[in-house]
């Protein structure tokens, strides 16, 4: 019975060890883990990805000719006879002139053009054409004949530049839907001083702001 005493206590005594044992084996996991937990280097603060916004366009140079934004009018429905700005046209005989669609309005666009090279641009070098907004949607410039009045005369647009002088106005009219947002307008000048009428011309977008 004594032999059965002292093996039970061998036995005890050895799970008291093995019990003693993991508890370190435990506490220095626990340790070594904190260790390495302080070891590494803590984390920035999470920035959101940015989107880079486009900044507007209000001048181009193409070849010799520097176009510069001037100003873009919201004229509503109706062309007014008190605007009319061309002399030939006298206000006694001269009626406003509504837009042909509820859904679009007038606006007048004036782009002025300098050159910046060292000769003199040939006629009808350069010029405005299409108002565009964000869906990729054209306006194109209203008929002289139907909105004269409304025009200088004479016509600046696409006149020779002679160079250094200050930019030269060019106007035009515009029927532009209402829901269009973001308008710009393409301005084009032909390679090699010729005429745009050639075909041969370069173009680039201007941004608008209407008022």
């Amino acid at each position: 019975m004594l032999k059965n005493m002292e093996i039970n206590k061998s036995s005890g005594q050895a799970s008291r060890l093995l019990l003693v044992l993991a508890i370190v084996v435990l506490v220095a996991v626990v340790i070594v883990f904190l260790v390495m937990r302080m070891a590494e280097k803590p984390q920035g603060p999470v920035v959101p990805p940015t989107t880079t916004i486009p900044l507007p366009v209000y001048e181009q140079i193409l070849d010799n000719i520097r176009f510069v934004f001037e100003s873009a009018i919201d004229k509503g429905g109706v062309l007014k006879a008190s605007d009319a700005i061309n002399s030939q046209y006298t206000l006694s005989s001269q009626q406003d002139l509504p837009i042909s669609n509820s859904g679009a309005k007038f606006i007048q666009v004036i782009i002025g053009a300098q050159n910046v090279g060292t000769e003199n641009t040939a006629q009808n070098a350069w010029d405005i054409d299409n108002i565009v907004d964000s869906q990729n949607r054209e306006f194109v410039p209203l008929d002289q004949y139907a909105v004269n009045p409304w025009l200088p005369n004479p016509d600046l647009c696409g006149v020779l530049l002679k160079p250094a002088f200050n930019p030269t106005p060019c106007m035009k009219i515009y029927e532009v839907s209402k829901e269009s947002t973001g308008l710009k307008i393409r301005v084009k000048a032909a390679k090699n001083n010729q005429s745009t009428s050639s075909g041969k011309a370069d173009s680039a977008l201007i941004d608008l702001i209407v008022k």
